[in-house]
């Protein structure tokens, strides 16, 4: 019951003693759902004040640097997700907002194109997995772990060579072929990372895992998704160059 998202691990689902109502794979989607409102009202809002002239800077680094605090706060208090996941949602999409934003006023049409994908990545992994046509096995499960493990670390190295040195890892960046193809590769884990989340959750059903834990999961599969739509961004960004 492991997945490659850090937010969803094995320790999470504990089975639900209460007698009260457990968490459902439908009910998991719900509270996605409504996180992605949330997401998309602080979008919008964001977007409208960088049309209207405002440098949204300020609102996307109190955007970044509040979900990432939000986002640790529900990983610690989990039964805290119901209030902490709405939060990180909405924060998040300030940062995401100022992000679409900027990067639609330099190549227009290309937030509808992400979005676009993203969605259908996303449905078509639920359907896929729903129909068993994708299965999670073992080697499956860690491959994918493994990965993305492996692309965090990367990151990280990334970010303190960006910080310290000045300098980049090699072709992380690049518009070339080889970073297209780095691109795709991270975009495509990212997308696997779905069908290990889907594989956690109906696990987590079937240990009839307490109800407020639907927020919590809804949570985790915010954090794929928001990783997913970005790679995605930036992979159409360089096929634009």
């Amino acid at each position: 019951m492991r997945s490659g998202n850090p937010a969803l691990n094995e320790k999470v689902f504990s089975r639900n003693h209460s007698g009260g109502s457990s968490m459902t794979f439908g009910g998991t989607i719900g509270k996605t759902s409504l996180l992605f409102i949330f997401l998309l009202g602080t979008a919008g809002y964001t977007w409208y004040q960088y049309i209207q002239g405002t440098d949204v800077r300020t609102m996307m680094m109190i955007g970044l640097i509040g979900s990432l605090i939000f986002a640790l706060i529900t990983i610690f208090f989990k039964k805290a997700a119901p209030v902490t996941a709405p939060v990180y949602a909405a924060l998040e999409g300030f940062f995401i907002g100022g992000l679409s934003s900027i990067v639609e006023s330099m190549y227009p049409g290309i937030v509808l194109q992400a979005v676009s994908i993203t969605f259908g990545v996303m449905a078509g992994l639920l359907i896929l997995y729903s129909l068993r046509i994708i299965r999670v096995t073992q080697k499956f499960r860690q491959m994918v772990i493994a990965a993305t493990i492996g692309i965090l670390i990367v990151y990280l190295i990334n970010f303190i060579l960006n910080i310290f040195f000045n300098t980049q890892v090699p072709y992380l960046h690049s518009n070339g072929w080889i970073g297209i193809g780095i691109n795709i590769f991270i975009a495509a884990i990212a997308a696997l990372n779905l069908v290990l989340d889907f594989d956690f959750i109906e696990r987590g059903v079937k240990r009839q895992a307490a109800k407020h834990l639907e927020w919590y999961a809804a949570f985790g599969l915010m954090i794929t998704l928001v990783w997913l739509y970005i790679e995605v961004l930036r992979l159409l960004q360089k096929l634009r160059r």
